[in-house]
């Protein structure tokens, strides 16, 4: 098959404008809510209350424990059935969030468990509020010592995101897919689709090793 310019620069504008937003709003709107509820999930799992800690514990093994896909047609299909509905997209974005929250979790967790104890020791001789503490201290630098692994967990959603498309949503690759099934001309749709997760994936992964070197040498 040759290469055809002329169907290319006629399928450019609406695979840029419609499918990529796509794509760029699930991987924001999922990474944001990973990265929030991610943080909230490794503070619970720390909780002295079995009772909290267990339960959120168990929960995230299970998430982690689970393919991607089965969640979202859990949400998407079976949900419904007792009256939750929403839309597709945001199915997707909740979906992805919800996914990658439990492994943000451990990101946070462990960043948490690298500050030193000494800090610990010193707030509680110096009887400081525990949420003082935990807000003013211990989680700014966890979370900063978190963002190299945080910054990996973004390209993995953004990649991950054209999973979405078993629930209907039309991003960058499924809006490639149809217009090559309208035009049996799958070249230049697909070529194109791969070429932008190439040009925002890999200057990214750049991003976040300088990033992760930078962190190191502070």
């Amino acid at each position: 098959m040759i290469w055809d310019w002329n169907w290319t620069w006629q399928i450019l504008p609406e695979l840029l404008t419609q499918g990529l937003l796509v794509t760029v709003q699930a991987t924001v709107g999922g990474a944001l809510l990973a990265f929030v509820l991610g943080l909230f999930v490794a503070v619970l799992r720390r909780s002295r209350r079995r009772w909290i800690s267990g339960p959120v514990g168990a929960v995230t093994e299970f998430i982690r424990s689970t393919p991607l896909l089965v969640q979202l047609f859990v949400v998407y299909y079976v949900l419904p059935d007792f009256g939750i509905t929403m839309t597709a997209l945001t199915t997707g974005i909740i979906g992805l969030g919800v996914h990658y929250a439990a492994y943000t979790s451990e990101v946070y967790r462990a960043g948490i468990e690298g500050v030193p104890k000494g800090q610990w020791e010193a707030a509680v001789a110096l009887n400081m509020p525990r949420h003082f503490v935990w807000f003013s201290i211990i989680l700014p630098q966890a979370v900063r010592r978190s963002l190299p692994a945080l910054g990996n967990y973004l390209v993995a959603i953004f990649k991950e995101s054209p999973q979405l498309s078993v629930i209907t949503v039309v991003d960058v690759v499924g809006l490639a897919r149809e217009l090559g099934s309208e035009s049996f001309r799958y070249l230049e749709p697909m070529t194109i689709a791969g070429l932008f997760f190439l040009i925002i994936a890999i200057p990214a992964s750049i991003l976040v090793r300088r990033l992760e070197r930078r962190l190191d040498h502070t």
